[in-house]
């Protein structure tokens, strides 16, 4: 079966589902995991005949793995915003704690490092650190997650910088340990904007870094809220940001991508999207049955759309599924439209004065690298780094890439020493590779 054949049967399952108000659990399932690729920035395109190779012993792995995995345990000081339409927004604060010497302490949240945290600080994390710092930085460096991801996806530069720089980490709204969002929810529901994200973002700093330099990080729909909250508050930007890294992402134009596909899978995927969208709005616990029943199918697909490399460390593979399969399929609905619209190509003129970091792995097939170079060819001074061998969830795949030239930011703005060591840091490869 080719991949055009298999993305024509994926789209007529789906189309099955969208005619029909219920339907079996398999179709159910194919279009929850159709979608769910798309939460992850892709769409169907895999072989379904992988489906029957070795599933059980798949699913003896993944429990194993979600047994002993140590990513995304790190926990810092929580704290909660309020939206402008009364969203609960989540974040969680990890503070530089100053020795008596002077000296930076190794640790970061206060008691967020008992339990399954503190075995995640013993493992192998914790074999990069930064050195060198002697006061605690007057910066504060916010980080921004992507579509169908949590805070918790920026585990390994969380780990790198902890106890070295005040960090915030935010849940966006309806994902992680946010609340729904408000507006989207009764009978006079708004779609969900990228506009509305850039004013959530606005919250967080609001209630978490109210003063003082920030350093903006984001990925995917992150760097897209960045862009927004800069369109709507220039002066924040020319007043308080003193750095700024876009980390896979894009100004527009997201409605042209192919992700991989063949022309005809991406024209009977968009073809067909507006009316599963639909659907999954209202058969929502359908799909999340049937989205489990095909967890094999699901997660061959996560791992396409999301990584590049052929040697990735299984627990974190493992790892990006549950925080994809944590994000409900209504939300994944929900949001999807909102990127079709997303245009802040002129907003990123705010950023001009501004240093920056523009990163992406140069096989993403969710936000090109190409969209990337787009954004540096708007910002001439910032510093742009095509990670070989890399797909969307680049922090993830290659830690180590984007913790080394995320700390260079951090020198370059004042938040670290010049001398700061930036060596190897969390490897994703698997050991003997």
């Amino acid at each position: 079966m080719t991949e055009s054949s298999a993305a024509g049967d994926v789209a007529q399952e789906v189309a099955a589902l969208t005619s029909a108000a219920t339907g079996n659990w398999r179709r159910a399932g194919v279009a929850g995991a159709a979608i769910g690729v798309i939460a992850a920035g892709a769409a169907a395109g895999v072989a379904i005949e992988r489906l029957t190779v070795g599933r059980g012993m798949r699913k003896k792995a993944r429990l194993a793995l979600d047994s002993s995995g140590p990513y995304g345990a790190l926990r810092g000081t929580p704290g909660t915003a309020l939206a402008d339409d009364g969203t609960e927004l989540y974040y969680e604060i990890d503070e530089v704690e100053v020795e008596e010497t002077g000296k930076a302490g190794k640790g970061g949240a206060k008691g967020a490092t008992d339990g399954k945290a503190g075995k995640a600080s013993a493992a192998a994390p914790r074999r990069r650190r930064l050195f060198g710092r002697r006061t605690p930085a007057p910066v504060t460096v916010v980080f921004s997650h992507g579509y169908c991801l949590n805070q918790d996806s920026w585990h390994f530069q969380r780990a790198a910088l902890r106890g070295l720089v005040r960090t915030v980490h935010w849940d966006q709204r309806s994902h992680g340990r946010s609340a729904r969002g408000a507006s989207q929810r009764g009978p006079g529901a708004v779609p969900v904007t990228i506009d509305q994200l850039g004013r959530d973002l606005k919250a967080v700093i609001d209630a978490a870094a109210p003063e003082g330099p920030l350093v903006l990080v984001g990925h995917s729909m992150g760097g897209m809220t960045i862009m927004a909250l800069a369109d709507q508050y220039p002066e924040l930007i020319g007043e308080r940001v003193v750095g700024v890294a876009f980390v896979g992402t894009s100004s527009g134009k997201l409605g042209e991508v192919n992700y991989g596909l063949p022309l005809a899978g991406v024209n009977a995927v968009r073809r067909v999207l507006p009316g599963v969208l639909k659907a999954l709005g209202s058969q929502a616990d359908l799909v999340e049955r049937g989205r489990r029943a095909t967890a094999d199918l699901f997660a061959g697909l996560i791992k396409r759309y999301s990584f590049s490399s052929k040697d990735v460390d299984p627990a974190v593979v493992r790892f990006a599924e549950r925080l994809i399969e944590g994000t409900p399929i209504d939300v994944v609905a929900e949001f999807y439209p909102a990127f079709t619209d997303h245009d802040k190509t002129t907003a990123l003129e705010v950023f001009l004065e501004v240093p920056a970091l523009i990163l992406a792995g140069v096989s993403d097939l969710v936000t090109p690298s190409s969209h990337s170079e787009a954004i540096a060819d708007l910002l001439p001074d910032a510093e742009l780094v095509l990670v070989p061998d890399a797909g969307h969830l680049v922090m993830l795949e290659h830690p180590e890439a984007v913790t080394d030239r995320l700390a260079d930011l951090l020198a370059r703005v004042g938040a670290v020493p010049t001398e700061t060591n930036v060596g190897t840091y969390g490897t994703t490869a698997q050991p003997g590779s």
